[in-house]
């Protein structure tokens, strides 16, 4: 038969996720997600980007985020070349004390 479905990636290929919660991250639970990039976004939600070897992966990611009680917004597969992969909290915490000298 020539009508084979392609639906697993090739062993080789990279799978990145980004994971919208609602609220910011605390910095102790930063450290539960570890390998994956942190964003502390303006609008106050937090996005945690990163590769996921496989299904298995991902559904660990879903049970912390159930497990510390955050709503889940939205889970994106995404080219791994649109992914910085680092945590990027500074410009948030810039602007937290910005406002705080007011």
């Amino acid at each position: 038969m020539t009508d084979e479905q392609k639906s697993k990636p090739e062993a080789n290929q990279q799978t990145v996720y980004q994971l919208k919660i609602k609220g910011h991250l605390g910095p102790q639970r930063m450290n539960w997600f570890e390998g994956l990039t942190v964003t502390l976004e303006e609008d106050g939600n937090t996005l945690l980007s990163g590769i996921m070897v496989d299904q298995s992966a991902l559904h660990g990611v879903l049970k912390k985020i159930r497990d510390l009680g955050m709503p889940l917004l939205a889970v994106n597969q995404v080219e791994p070349k649109h992914v910085e992969m680092k945590i990027s909290t500074n410009s948030v915490k810039q602007k937290r004390s910005k406002k705080e000298k007011k």
